[in-house]
């Protein structure tokens, strides 16, 4: 089991059932509905919710663009129709807004502005409620991103429903979603230092270097890119060992600097989600 997926064996199926029953009849409130669903567990959940609550009135959106990591968007489509709820790709413009190309620390606000005002102009015209998959334990994580969700009037059902993570994994397993165990895997942006500028190439780096060593087996990575190309590898504490051995540390230095990268190095404390946020408590 990966670190980024809490087991959710300690939940009953009682209380589960109870719980996704909930979600469905805070959903069904809503005519129409238009979920923002990427490959996660979070946003599937939601999808899975909306169309067990309005049926075709339910719509999955997915955006695609560079920040996209590779094999999100067919994993995407393929929950999608596993569900059977309707799904459509739109193609977001963050790279054209000078604000998301610095990277300061509110980048990931003019994401999320960018994708709701497309999904607010696809609402306008059918009248569709926008749904996230924000869930409980995001409210208590620097997200300014939420901070967009609520400019926009973006419903949040999990959280909401008070739903923290280790629930939605339990309601997604509960409903046979293939995802349910899936580790976060945020926009490839997030793997940028606050400060460095975000490009379409060090974004196609990062992803080239992550899929490589997930092709060694190495389950949760984050290959975060620094000044001057540092690359900083995080792997799973107990895979650390793996990665420092001589043959996969000389094939996995090579391959990161073939791919651009002036200097790899390995984070000693492993795999954290969101540890470019320490950063920020640094420099203030």
């Amino acid at each position: 089991m990966s670190l980024a997926a809490p087991q959710s064996e300690s939940l009953s199926i009682a209380q589960i059932s109870k719980r996704a029953q909930t979600l469905v009849r805070f959903i069904a409130q809503y005519e129409f509905c238009a979920v923002a669903l990427s490959a996660g567990v979070d946003s599937s959940v939601v999808a899975k919710a909306a169309f067990l609550a309005v049926g075709d009135r339910a719509l999955a959106v997915t955006a695609q663009s560079a920040s996209l990591a590779r094999g999100e968007l067919q994993l995407a489509q393929q929950t999608a129709a596993l569900i059977g709820i309707r799904h459509q790709v739109i193609e977001t413009a963050e790279f054209e807004n000078a604000d998301y190309l610095r990277n300061a620390d509110d980048r990931c606000y003019h994401c999320k502005t960018e994708l709701y005002q497309k999904l607010q102009s696809l609402a306008t015209d059918t009248g569709y409620v926008l749904l996230s998959g924000t869930n409980l334990d995001d409210l208590g994580d620097f997200r300014p991103g939420l901070v967009a969700g609520v400019e926009h009037q973006v419903v949040t059902p999990l959280a909401d429903c008070r739903l923290d993570k280790t629930m939605v994994r339990g309601i997604a397993k509960f409903w046979d979603l293939p995802v349910w165990d899936r580790p976060a895997n945020p926009c490839l942006s997030s793997r940028i230092a606050y400060g460095e500028t975000v490009t379409p190439e060090r974004l196609a780096m990062v992803d080239a270097a992550e899929c490589f060593l997930r092709s060694r087996g190495f389950t949760d990575v984050r290959v975060r890119c620094h000044r001057d190309n540092l690359a900083r590898v995080e792997v799973n504490a107990e895979q650390i060992c793996d990665l420092t051995g001589d043959s996969m540390r000389q094939a996995v230095d090579a391959k990161l600097r073939s791919l651009g990268f002036a200097f790899v190095t390995i984070d000693l404390r492993g795999f954290q989600s969101g540890s470019l946020n320490q950063l920020l408590q640094i420099q203030t």
